[in-house]
C-alpha cells in the first residue's frame, strides 16, 4: 500500500486495519460537514470498539463549571473493588481533531488503560468544533483536570492526537498559570504544531487514516479560522512556546507512516533540551488512528502496552 512519497505500508495485519477502517471511514470523509463526519466517526469506532473488561467500573457524571462554561460530561473508570479516591489517576482526551470522537468512541481505549494499569481513568467529553472553537474543548479539559488536583490527586494526561495536543496544552496552561504540573503527559500521535513544514508532512501528505490536507482542515476548523492570542498560542499548538522548562515528563509516541510524526519528535527534543525528561518512541510501519487496531495487530498491540507501561511507571 503506497502511502505517497514515504515509506510503503507493508505489514498485512496494518494493511488489513487501514483496509477495514477505509470501508468505514473513507477518506473524503474528512472533508464532509461536522455532523456527517461524526456520524460516520462513530459507526467506524463501533466497528471497532471491543468489550469492557469485567472488572472494570463505569459511572458517568458532570462536572459543575463556571457561569460562562456548560457543564461538562465525564466518565469514571475504576477497578471493582478499589475504594482509593486518592492517589493517581489517568485524565485521558480523545482524538477526533478536535471535531468528532467522544466518550463512546474511546471507552474501550480508557477501560483497558484502566484494567491494565490498575488506575482510575476519567475521560472528558470536550466541547467539539465548529460549534465551540479554541479554547472551549481545552477549557473543559481544564476543568476536569483541576478537579482531580483540588481532591489532592496526582494526575496523569494521557490522549491521542487532538487529544494530545490538549493534554500538552494543559502542560503549557499550568506553566501559565504558575499551576502543578501533571505528574506525566502521555500523548499519542500527537498534534502539536501550527505549520505543516515538516519532513514526515512531507513524505506522508497522503498518508492512509490522515492527510497533510486533513490536519490544516482541522487545525483551522479548531481556530475557527482566526488568528489566535500570542500569548494563549502555546495553548493552541504547544511546538510555539518560546520555553518548554517545567513541563512534567513526557512519554510519547508517534506513528511512523503519519504526516503527524515529527510533531511528537521535535516536541520531544524541545522537552529534552529543556531539561524535561522525555521518552520518545516511534512506531515503524503504523499509521495515524492505530490504537483502534490494538487487537489486530502485533505492532499495535506493542505499542498500546508500551503506553499502558508508561502510565503505571509514573
Amino acid at each position: 500500500m503506497s502511502t505517497g512519497t514515504g515509506d510503503i505500508l507493508c505489514d498485512p495485519e496494518v494493511v488489513r486495519f487501514v483496509e477495514k477502517s477505509e470501508r468505514f471511514y473513507p477518506t473524503s470523509t474528512n472533508e464532509a460537514d461536522a455532523a456527517e463526519n461524526r456520524r460516520i466517526y462513530d459507526r467506524m469506532c463501533a466497528a471497532f470498539r471491543a468489550p469492557r473488561p469485567q472488572e472494570v467500573m463505569v459511572s458517568d457524571w458532570k462536572l459543575t463549571s463556571p457561569p460562562s462554561q456548560p457543564p461538562v460530561q465525564v466518565r469514571e473508570y475504576h477497578i471493582q473493588g478499589k475504594s482509593d479516591r486518592r492517589g493517581t489517576w489517568v485524565l485521558y482526551l480523545h482524538g477526533g481533531g478536535f471535531v468528532v470522537g467522544g466518550l463512546e468512541s474511546h471507552d474501550d481505549i480508557c477501560a483497558e488503560i484502566c484494567a491494565k494499569s490498575g488506575l482510575p481513568v476519567v475521560a472528558v467529553a470536550y466541547r467539539l468544533a465548529p460549534e465551540h472553537v479554541f479554547a472551549a474543548a481545552l477549557d473543559d479539559a481544564w476543568l476536569a483536570y483541576q478537579f482531580l488536583t483540588a481532591e489532592r490527586r496526582r494526575v496523569i494526561v494521557a490522549g491521542d492526537s487532538a487529544g494530545a495536543n490538549l493534554c500538552a496544552a494543559i502542560c503549557m496552561r499550568a506553566s501559565r498559570l504558575r499551576y502543578e504540573q501533571p505528574v506525566k503527559q502521555v500523548l499519542i500521535y500527537p498534534q502539536l504544531g501550527l505549520t505543516s513544514d515538516t519532513i514526515s508532512y512531507r513524505e506522508h501528505a497522503n498518508a492512509p487514516m490522515l492527510r497533510a490536507i486533513d490536519c490544516e482542515r482541522y487545525r483551522n476548523i479548531y481556530s475557527g479560522g482566526q488568528v489566535v492570542p500570542e500569548t494563549l498560542l502555546p495553548e493552541f499548538a504547544p511546538l510555539t512556546a518560546s520555553s518548554f522548562a517545567g513541563l512534567a515528563p513526557a512519554f510519547i509516541v508517534t506513528a511512523d507512516i503519519d504526516p503527524l510524526r515529527d510533531d511528537g519528535r521535535i516536541y520531544a527534543m524541545r522537552l529534552k533540551k529543556a531539561g524535561v525528561a522525555v521518552e520518545w518512541r516511534n512506531e515503524p510501519q503504523l499509521v495515524h488512528g492505530y490504537l483502534r487496531a490494538r487487537h489486530l495487530s502485533h505492532r499495535a498491540s506493542e505499542s498500546f502496552s508500551a503506553i499502558v507501561a508508561a502510565i503505571t511507571a509514573a
